[in-house]
């Protein structure tokens, strides 16, 4: 097969700890001919439809040089048997955007993983409210006085803007905090922005797991991403560590209960983010820590994810 990967500029990939890397490997290590899209890249014609300028490359050992570039020329999504969307956030106009071009290329023929419909119907933090049961408290509000009152029950919370990643806009905030009206107006951009506000969890010290879903199942290990000393955040782009683990009784529950209904929704891929016992995010945009998981205890979760796009694409002609 042809698989195109939508991923962020190549120069800024890390391939020693890169999900997408790792899929690119699999793909190849399978028999797959390995093309990259920048996203600035995809276009639309009334005669070619949705089409993009596409490299393809030949994945190399070497995590300093990873990839060597065979060719690039424009083609139409169409003829990929599969395309990937791995861009990372911000969740822009210009992500929005792309998903309504990758919707118009399904409609041409191309088949995209995860589905452009379900990457915009589920918010990385706002699919956290169909799964409410499994959550610690928790509200969405654009006023200060609603996130005010849920400080001021729950004592100790966390305030998260709704289209950040990596842990980027994250703040503990307690309810004595003195710079507490401060935070709330600068995330909510002083009313002009919805914000989320959560129980905090004591549980992180023990780390922020990640549980990854492929293709309706559920990897059997997680990574545990642990916070340094003196912060809130596990998240390895604000400097956590991760520390690969089996799933608990309670993360088993919470993922083999998502995992089929995020899969009937087009999720091929999905990183649920769980902490103690409660979910806290669901995302779904370009998951990742295969890549840990994989070095601390074998398992290749990449190469689980290729069997199940190679079923997904075969399953139809």
């Amino acid at each position: 097969m042809r698989i195109a990967f939508i991923v962020d500029p190549l120069a800024s990939l890390k391939a020693y700890k890169d999900t997408s890397i790792a899929l690119m490997r699999a793909a190849q290590a399978r028999g797959h001919a390995v093309w990259t899209i920048q996203q600035d890249a995809i276009h639309w014609s009334p005669l070619h439809g949705v089409c993009a300028e596409a490299v393809h490359l030949e994945m190399l050992a070497d995590d300093k040089d990873w990839f060597s570039e065979i060719d690039r020329h424009v083609v139409a999504l169409r003829d990929f048997r599969a395309v990937l969307m791995r861009k990372d956030p911000p969740f822009d106009l210009e992500y929005v955007t792309t998903t309504w071009l990758l919707e118009r290329a399904e409609a041409e023929g191309a088949r995209v993983f995860n589905r452009p419909r379900a990457l915009r119907d589920h918010s990385e933090k706002l699919a956290l409210c169909e799964f409410a049961g499994f959550s610690v408290p928790t509200v969405v509000a654009r006023q200060a006085s609603v996130i005010h009152s849920f400080i001021e029950l729950e004592r100790d919370t966390i305030l998260k803007p709704l289209d950040g990643m990596g842990g980027s806009g994250i703040f503990r905030v307690r309810h004595d905090d003195p710079n507490r009206n401060v935070i709330v107006e600068m995330l909510g951009g002083n009313g002009a922005r919805t914000m989320m506000a959560q129980r905090y969890i004591p549980e992180i010290a023990d780390g922020d797991k990640r549980i990854l879903l492929v293709g309706g199942e559920v990897v059997p290990y997680c990574l545990a991403r642990i916070p340094q000393a003196g912060e809130t955040r596990g998240n390895l782009a604000a400097g956590g560590r991760g520390v690969a683990r089996e799933l608990s009784a309670r993360d088993r529950v919470i993922a083999s209960t998502l995992a089929p209904v995020l899969a009937a929704r087009g999720l091929l891929l999905v990183g649920l983010d769980v902490i103690g016992d409660w979910l806290t995010e669901i995302n779904v945009t370009s998951p990742t820590c295969m890549v840990e998981i994989a070095e601390q205890t074998g398992f290749d979760a990449a190469e689980m994810f290729l069997l199940a796009l190679e079923r997904e694409c075969l399953s139809k002609p």
